[in-house]
């Protein structure tokens, strides 16, 4: 996207609010009605004031979230709806910030799915402000792994991960235009107040053209443990590059386990041989204490290490994992790989042993402390 300064910001939106008038795409033909369950997005210009009275002054007790170049305030308008205001820090002097910053608006503008984070609108009086819906059940990783919450059980993971696809399938697919996010990951998975999960934080997201068939982006971006080898390795960015980062998420869901263990180990190099043997069981969260849907692990473990082949090649796309997770029996023969392009992606998985941790922990969760983006 090119980069916007905020004196366009309203000419920006003004766009962006003519550019759904027109028909809205359709599902595909096997997914249920809510995985392409669309609206017409209604966002506003929010004044100062009115974001100011709703966050108390901007009440340091108000703040939810905080990260390298914004944080993020709960608040509560007159009309009682409870919203998060991300607000770009005053003090950032980064002009790539800022133009992550506005990309996200940008990027936010064209999207409009259960499962994606709904914005409200954005305010650009007294410096840069974009409004989300609150998420009051905070994000996945706020509860998946804070020991003094109950375990989330079995169903609720399952949940997650079905509307997490659906929701990439159509930042995929179904979008007017074709979003990669870059950063899938569970601090960037919001809960709603019936655990639906929404995608949110699109401050790496990059448009991609129909008529290219990836990004070449330096520098490399996103979250140590989630990266797509052909994204580190070589810059490459497209759907693959959050089919990989899904592979993964699923993998926590599964196993309760961080991404990154305390000896900076992987979770998918920890998980790809277990898969591969199928010993499932091995890999599931022991706090569920065997207490799940067999057919639902064995789906999404398999599409799970479909997912985390360091081939991008041989990776499925969104609509494939959304087919193996929802639809009937797998035909796994369909993904088994020649033996020989087995024996080659062996080498790739060496690179837990990156030494750069590139973080974008960051969203509109109640729950979550973010830390800084490196560059």
């Amino acid at each position: 996207m090119r980069y916007v300064r905020t004196s366009s910001l309203k000419r920006l939106f003004s766009f962006r609010r003519q550019s759904f008038d027109g028909e809205l795409p359709k599902p595909c033909d096997f997914n249920q009605e809510e995985v392409a369950a669309t609206r017409k997005p209604t966002w506003k210009c929010f004044s100062f004031q009115e974001i100011f009275h709703a966050t108390n002054g901007f009440n340091s007790e108000n703040i939810v979230g905080r990260g390298g170049y914004a944080s993020v305030y709960r608040g509560i308008l007159e009309t009682g709806e409870a919203i998060a205001v991300k607000m770009l820090t005053k003090a950032t002097d980064d002009e790539r910030k800022e133009k992550e910053f506005l990309t996200e608006i940008g990027t936010l503008g064209h999207v409009c799915h259960p499962n994606v984070t709904s914005l409200l609108g954005c305010c650009i009086e007294n410096g840069l402000y974009i409004i989300f819906q609150f998420s009051s059940k905070g994000s996945v990783a706020s509860i998946l792994h804070d020991e003094k919450s109950p375990t989330m059980d079995w169903e609720t993971r399952y949940k997650i991960a079905v509307g997490t696809a659906k929701g990439l399938y159509y930042l995929h697919k179904l979008c007017p235009r074709r979003i990669i996010h870059r950063d899938i990951k569970a601090s960037n998975i919001l809960l709603s107040e019936e655990y639906e999960p929404q995608i949110s934080d699109f401050g790496l997201a990059k448009w991609l053209p129909s008529q290219w068939t990836h990004h070449s982006i330096v520098p490399i971006e996103g979250t140590f443990g989630h990266l797509a080898p052909e994204y580190f390795m070589h810059g490459v960015v497209d759907e693959k590059t959050d089919v990989f980062a899904f592979g993964v998420f699923c993998l926590e869901l599964i196993s309760g386990k961080k991404p990154v263990d305390n000896s900076y180990q992987s979770l998918h190099s920890w998980a790809k041989p277990l898969l591969s043997r199928g010993v499932i069981e091995e890999v599931v969260d022991p706090m569920l204490q065997g207490t799940f849907d067999s057919t639902q692990l064995h789906k999404l473990a398999f599409a799970a290490a479909l997912c985390i082949r360091a081939s991008s090649i041989w990776r499925p796309t969104m609509s494939e994992i959304v087919e193996i997770i929802l639809g009937g029996e797998v035909d796994k023969q369909k993904w088994k790989m020649p033996e020989e392009e087995e024996e080659e992606q062996e080498e790739f998985w060496g690179f837990e042993d990156l030494e750069c941790e590139c973080d974008s922990s960051f969203s509109t969760s109640p729950h979550d402390t973010f830390s800084t983006r490196s560059s």
